[in-house]
């Protein structure tokens, strides 16, 4: 994408601050021709950051699901800010399939749904996207002001607002990132974030068989009897729905524990009240809540959990899998070898979904995940490392 040097945009923001208007522009400089398309550059663009050095893609990067690969003090659990030194206290979610999320609220039963971020304090796409870039430890710029000025130094961003938003938007710092973020919105909404054709929509589609495990790991995920994965994580009735995100929005505590490592380097301190945060909720009864994610790309968008604290995809079926197993080696946490970790907020725990289902022998747990690496959308399959799934201690039919 071109732009423009610093000398230029000034000149423009002075012209319009003393009521000129943008004269013709060149070709190729001329106006994005939809929302999409003006999303897409300003999506991609590093100078909407203080640093001019971070852009949305940088946490939700397009060749790795949407998510943040870079590692930082804290591996890959939370993302490094524009200022190069700010960690934050939450994983990175992924944008991919972000825009089915519903507007957050309270269904008719008083459960909280939707929303974006973890904790839904963003209502939908295009207000979460006005969060990163006025976040001191994200993006970095001061406020709404600096963000439109960043916009309208690019000729081509100031022909579009006039073009596709009107010919005073210009003048309107508010009216400026207002559009800037409908229009990010606008590009998240598109099927290259939700293109529906993992190895799982083959499937469905009658283009490809599944393997044996991948085809048992299908049957327990759906299971009313023997797993409780879709207690959360189907919106559909229909396990054969070709437009399942594998998650229904809602909000639980299912007891991850703090990342002990992240709060090292990053500072935070305290509980992640989670749903609590948001300031549209006071009832503390919502303490350490998380939106359920989507399923769609988990195998390779890891670490997980809101904080980041498990690094591998088995980990997080054996952690589940912990309430329901009385084994003495079900209740060690694989990745540090000592028991598992104390919820970070013990007091709200959905133990009546925790704990539906039998305990899990490391078959079964080995066809959930391969099942769940068939979600995987096919750009990112090369990602898959078949190797990683691993038989657990006790050999494929362990004791659960």
């Amino acid at each position: 994408m071109k732009r423009t040097g610093t000398g230029a945009g000034l000149a423009l923001v002075a012209a319009l601050l003393a009521g000129g208007t943008l004269g013709a522009a060149e070709p190729e400089e001329g106006a994005y021709s939809s929302p999409e398309a003006f999303g897409e550059a300003l999506f991609f663009d590093v100078n909407l950051s203080k640093s001019r050095s971070q852009a949305c893609a940088t946490c939700h990067d397009p060749d790795h699901a949407f998510t943040d690969p870079r590692p930082t003090l804290a591996g890959r659990a939370v993302s490094l800010g524009a200022d190069g030194q700010s960690l934050g206290d939450r994983n990175t979610p992924t944008a991919a399939y972000a825009r089915f999320s519903p507007p957050f609220g309270r269904r008719a039963d008083g459960i909280y749904i939707g929303g974006q971020f973890h904790d839904g304090r963003a209502a939908g796409l295009a207000e979460q996207a006005a969060g990163p870039p006025l976040n001191p430890i994200e993006m970095g710029l001061d406020d709404v002001g600096e963000a439109a000025a960043r916009i309208l130094e690019n000729p081509r961003y100031g022909a579009t607002l006039s073009a596709l938003y009107g010919d005073a938007t210009p003048d309107d710092p508010e009216a400026v990132f207002r559009a800037a973020t409908s229009a990010i919105a606008a590009f998240e909404g598109t099927d290259r974030f939700a293109p529906f054709d993992s190895r799982y929509d083959r499937y469905l589609r009658g283009e490809v068989q599944l393997t044996d495990k991948e085809e048992l790991g299908r049957l327990l995920f759906f299971s009313q009897q023997f797993t409780n994965c879709n207690l959360c994580h189907q919106l559909r009735k229909s396990p054969m729905a070709a437009d399942e995100t594998f998650t229904d929005y809602s909000y639980h505590n299912i007891g991850v524990p703090a990342n002990a490592a992240a709060r090292e380097v990053n500072g935070a301190a305290g509980p992640d009240l989670g749903l609590l945060a948001n300031p549209a909720v006071e009832d503390p009864a919502e303490a350490g809540k998380f939106k359920v994610p989507t399923l769609r790309n988990v195998a390779v968008t890891g670490p997980y959990m809101h904080n980041g604290v498990f690094e591998e995809l088995r980990t997080v079926i054996l952690f589940y899998n912990k309430y329901n197993s009385k084994a003495a080696a079900r209740q060690i946490d694989p990745e540090t070898g000592a028991p598992w970790a104390a919820p970070e907020v013990p007091d709200t725990l959905s133990m009546d979904k925790l704990t539906t289902g039998p305990a899990l022998d490391d078959e079964r747990i080995d066809a959930l995940v391969a099942f769940l690496e068939t979600l995987t959308d096919s750009r990112y399959e090369y990602l898959l490392d078949r190797d990683s799934v691993t038989v657990g201690a006790g050999g494929a039919h362990a004791d659960p």
